[in-house]
């Protein structure tokens, strides 16, 4: 099945749930073996490794939700556009905002994904005072 904007909708909402670890054993057939994925923490090189990425998270979330807000797409790459709500362990929930630019290659394999995100605005923003303090920093330091 090529990917679309509506195939992509569809796989993405089925990854994640409100009870019980996140799965992506469904996607990965659509990632090319060379699959390079990028976020504001890591950088990752072939299928085996994105995997491996991917189980460790689904590892450390006791619960993890996705909402899909948008998708499109032009040419070979596809945009999703997200709201993630993880929550670990021993901490509350955070819902970090975010979208993810999926290229194809020529048989329609996921060959890159770049996430943007803002990691710890959207963290620090759950946490009582500190958030005040945080946005106020960067307003102050970065207009």
């Amino acid at each position: 099945m090529k990917l679309t904007p509506d195939s992509v909708r569809e796989l993405w909402s089925l990854t994640y749930n409100t009870s019980g670890a996140p799965d992506w054993s469904h996607l990965f057939p659509y990632y090319h073996d060379d699959i390079v994925f990028q976020d504001c923490i890591q950088r990752v090189e072939g299928r085996t490794d994105f995997e491996a990425l991917c189980n460790r998270l689904a590892q450390r979330c006791r619960e993890l939700r996705m909402r899909i807000l948008d998708v499109s797409q032009t040419g070979n790459v596809i945009f999703l556009e997200w709201e993630m709500t993880l929550m670990f362990q021993r901490w509350p929930s955070s819902t970090l905002h975010g979208c993810s630019r999926l290229t194809l290659d020529g048989d329609g394999l996921i060959v890159e994904q770049r996430d943007y995100y803002d990691l710890w605005g959207d963290i620090f923003d759950n946490i009582p005072r500190f958030a005040a303090i945080y946005r106020a920093f960067m307003r102050r330091r970065f207009g």
